[in-house]
């Protein structure tokens, strides 16, 4: 947001930079989760884009650290359709040996022997978190589950938390994968249904002065509709920047439900970004239903034969999509 704008309406920050909103769930999640980290669990934590989860693992993180009682390792690579198992384990090995310049061995065998070796040797639990990882093939998947059973058998205990879209938790859970989904603890990451307005709120109260309120920036029915349009901290956060650059423009304070409704994606419910904030774009439909990506396009278009867009609607509705 230009300074300006942010200026014009009292911000002091822009909304990427607020504090961290906690909510009930949240606060479940977290006591949830510090529980299962010392035991040794491969955990996925499911969410739709935007929803906060990165937001969420970060702080999960930082209490983890600031605690002490468990030893935090997290991949750092930013390519995870191309991340494999070596990535993750090269990122443990310099997370628990806190050393940077350590020497990973390259053989298999002996890399696996001295991951546990250490891991034993840190005397404490160890965690690893791995972001957007529906983009992970299933066979590291695997190979991250029988890692555990290794260092579980050296007397170690190595807990991985997975985070992706909804399609991370849905693939845990299909036939193919039943080796690693039966041992996974899934958990989901709502969004914030029903605490989007106090969402609201609390993000311009938390980006603003002490002088100025939330209605100063957004009329009460603005503050509404935008609870009632959006689902996620991210759609909240983008659109309301927007609304403000065009209010600034206009002249108009506060931002009102006009303001909204002219800078509101008019395409924002429409079935493909649904469906791709759940982690299944055209190509993913390709891969997992055998369609053609053509008629993927078109479906999404309302241009698809009315016959194949039903035989299609059906077939993501009984994969439980949402379409």
């Amino acid at each position: 947001m230009q300074l300006e704008a942010m200026e014009h309406y009292g911000l002091t920050k822009s909304f990427s930079h607020a504090d961290f909103f906690e909510t009930e769930n949240q606060r479940r999640i977290f006591n949830q989760l510090k529980k299962m980290i010392p035991e040794g669990q491969l955990i996925a934590l499911s969410g739709v884009v935007g929803s906060g989860k990165t937001t969420t693992l970060s702080k999960l993180q930082e209490q983890l650290v600031k605690e002490k009682k468990v030893i935090v390792a997290k991949s750092l690579s930013v390519e995870k359709n191309k991340a494999n198992l070596s990535t993750l384990i090269t990122a443990l090995f310099y997370d628990v040996s806190n050393d940077k310049n350590y020497r990973v061995p390259k053989l298999g065998e002996k890399r696996e022997r001295e991951l546990r070796d250490l891991i034993q040797d840190a005397k404490k639990p160890v965690v690893l978190f791995v972001d957007e990882a529906h983009d992970l093939h299933h066979r590291t998947l695997t190979g991250l589950k029988r890692l555990m059973e290794v260092i579980r058998d050296g007397g170690g205990k190595l807990s991985i938390i997975l985070a992706g879209h909804p399609k991370l938790r849905n693939d845990l859970k299909g036939p193919t994968m039943e080796e690693v989904g039966y041992r996974t603890t899934l958990i989901s990451l709502d969004s914030l249904q029903g605490s989007l307005r106090e969402y609201v709120l609390w993000l311009l109260d938390n980006c603003s002065s002490d002088k100025v309120k939330p209605t100063d920036i957004l009329e009460e029915q603005a503050i509404d509709y935008l609870a009632e349009r959006l689902t996620t901290p991210l759609q909240i956060e983008q659109h309301l920047t927007m609304a403000l650059m065009e209010g600034f423009t206009t002249g108009t304070k506060p931002i009102t439900v006009e303001i909204l409704e002219a800078t509101l994606s008019k395409r924002i419910d429409d079935v493909e970004p649904r469906l791709i904030r759940h982690g299944y774009s055209d190509k993913v439909l390709v891969e997992q239903f055998n369609y053609k990506l053509a008629e993927v396009r078109r479906f999404f278009k309302g241009e698809l034969d009315a016959n194949r867009a039903k035989d299609i609607t059906q077939d993501l509705r009984e994969a439980g999509l949402p379409i």
